[in-house]
């Protein structure tokens, strides 16, 4: 299983580089991931539904709204981590098809070993990279195309073009909708440039974050909502608010005022996204 410290804690190297299993002292069967010392994952074992990272409960919150309540989804995730989102999908719309695309199979063995998921046939996680899993894919086979992507706490360039958009766009059927965590920092180059990349493709959209991120006070993690119809903003809205670190929900004018000017990244011009403040994570040791 990889070297235990004496607090439990399970470092073992992966593919992608050092992953770390951190037990939660204040939620027992709780563990952090970490990959190089980032942050990737937070899971409850006894329950999946508890959601520690606040863009994990607004993806949480996006899936929860966009279809009634317990109904089945087809979702394509595109990076797994510790699996937080298909598990909770998997405890609150039981029946759901879900698939992970996760490129670090030395993570995924680490995942199963020591955070096995529950039983669930429909649940399949393989190891593979995200565009290409796309490319795959068949036309309108996914109602919910979750972009979680994440290689040394950045985002690879291939993943952040309208070419590759176009790709999330053929997967997903008519009403289906496409949800990414972008992370980025001041100026909010990046992440004005994947709200104008994104919405050149699947016009409809809205954002969801921290009120300080979203006005370029500091580094963080911003979720994108997109698709063909209008998203149900409204609920996102009031969702946000009520958070246990309450945020804000950009659309319409207001997103349009956001990514003005910004340009639609290509693949011949894509770069990585913007890295973390040096020190910006910190786990208790």
């Amino acid at each position: 299983m990889g070297r235990r410290r004496g607090d439990d804690r399970v470092v073992e190297q992966v593919d992608t580089g050092q992953a770390e299993l951190v037990p939660d002292p204040d939620r027992p069967g709780s563990w952090t991931l970490l990959l190089d010392g980032a942050p990737q994952s937070h899971v409850d074992l006894t329950d999946p539904t508890h959601l520690e990272f606040e863009y994990v409960r607004r993806l949480a919150a996006a899936i929860d709204l966009v279809a009634p309540a317990g109904e089945p989804l087809r979702v394509l995730h595109l990076g797994g981590g510790a699996l937080t989102l298909p598990r909770y999908v998997s405890a609150t719309r039981p029946g759901s098809t879900q698939r992970v695309s996760e490129l670090d199979g030395a993570l995924v063995e680490l995942v199963r070993r020591a955070l096995p998921w529950r039983t669930d046939p429909r649940l399949r996680v393989r190891v593979a990279d995200a565009r290409a899993t796309l490319a795959a894919g068949r036309d309108a086979s996914w109602d919910v195309v979750v972009a979680d992507v994440f290689a040394g706490a950045r985002t690879p360039a291939h993943l952040t073009s309208a070419e590759y958009v176009a790709e999330v766009a053929r997967v997903l059927h008519t009403g289906g909708w496409y949800l990414a965590n972008v992370a980025d920092g001041p100026p909010l180059r990046h992440v004005r440039a994947q709200v104008a990349t994104v919405r050149s493709v699947l016009p409809r959209a809205c954002l969801v974050g921290d009120a300080a991120v979203l006005r370029g006070r500091r580094y963080g993690n911003l979720v994108l909502v997109a698709g063909r119809v209008e998203p149900p903003v409204p609920q996102l809205t009031r969702r946000a608010a009520g958070d246990w670190f309450p945020g804000r929900v950009l659309a319409g004018e207001e997103l349009d005022r956001f990514c003005s000017g910004a340009p639609v990244v290509r693949d011949a011009n894509a770069t990585d996204s913007t890295p973390p403040p040096p020190g910006i994570f910190s786990v208790r040791r």
